[in-house]
């Protein structure tokens, strides 16, 4: 039974981000564990709804610094059409190769490459881009699963540093079967990695028309300005400081994102608690699960 809290919230996801629409078989065959097996971090971490659209949301705003990965949003989508449409494939992508049975993950996997063969080009400034550039692909990957491992952090719970370079190690398994290579397997390995990345990032006239986007998106729930806010608000808090400073945020958006994170870590454990049909409860019921084994959390229970 929903509490009167947490009904509004799960109606709110549905509509955000309906079911059925991915096609993605979660249910069958049975015991067939997909990518990742049930005690992974990856299941434990993709689990957490607040945390994987806030995580997402971060990595769409750190990517918007490398000029490459931004050339191929810029002349390869709809972006300002439908930037709601690209964060539910990229959505069902990740759910789908964290928790699906094998087969349809490598299935997922195969066509996202077949549509990355097709996405070539050039940057602002003439140097050519192709989306399988391995090293392109190593970039999208590495801010994503950071931005999903500071957002369960933020708006789940702890997680241990062993736990989080088990993350790392495990996530890099869809990186590299995409084209990616040299794939950071630990958080000092990201560290390390955004380090020695920044020189080849810049924040352009691109950069801002796409963050433009983003920031007047209409989701199509209820109260979608006040949503996208709190949403985007509690990602920007996610940013590392050097991409703070790259993407020239001002004091009043940082006021802003220290709100709407505030906002979704009062608003988590109801997210937590109306969300229980998903693809990581699927995925438990297929391998014989309890389904509050995504819920246990990392050092604690979650609440």
């Amino acid at each position: 039974m929903l509490s009167p809290l947490a009904r509004p919230l799960q109606t709110w996801v549905l509509r955000a981000f309906p079911r059925g629409e991915s096609g993605i078989d979660y249910d069958s065959p049975a015991d067939d564990p997909g990518l990742f097996a049930p005690d992974s971090a990856t299941w434990q971490v993709h689990a957490d709804f607040a945390g994987m659209l806030s995580g997402g949301l971060c990595a769409l705003m750190l990517q918007t610094l490398h000029p490459a990965a931004l050339a191929g949003v810029w002349d390869h989508s709809n972006f300002r059409q439908d930037l709601v449409g690209r964060l539910r494939r990229t959505t069902h992508f990740v759910a789908g190769t964290s928790y699906a049975p094998r087969g349809e993950a490598l299935r997922l996997i195969e066509r996202v490459r077949r549509i990355h063969s097709k996405v070539r080009g050039a940057t602002e400034d003439g140097r050519p881009y192709s989306a399988d550039d391995p090293a392109l692909l190593t970039w999208v990957h590495v801010t994503e699963a950071y931005g999903f491992l500071q957002g369960y952090r933020r708006y789940a719970g702890p997680v241990p540093a062993a736990d989080a370079d088990r993350y790392f190690d495990e996530t890099r398994v869809v990186a590299e079967a995409l084209g990616a290579r040299d794939v950071p397997r630990s958080e000092g390995e990201v560290a390390e990695y955004f380090r020695g990345v920044q020189p080849d990032l810049a924040f352009t006239a691109r950069s801002r028309t796409v963050l433009g986007v983003l920031a007047t998106m209409r989701l199509p729930v209820p109260l979608p300005g006040l949503s996208r806010d709190v949403f985007l608000g509690a990602g920007a808090a996610l940013l590392p400081a050097w991409a703070e400073a790259r993407l020239q945020r001002t004091p009043r958006q940082r006021l802003q994102a220290a709100v709407g994170a505030r906002t979704l870590v009062a608003m988590a454990p109801l997210f937590r608690a109306g969300l229980r049909d998903g693809p990581a409860q699927h995925a438990c019921r297929r391998m014989g699960l309890d389904e509050s084994w995504v819920r246990r959390g990392f050092a604690k229970p979650l609440g």
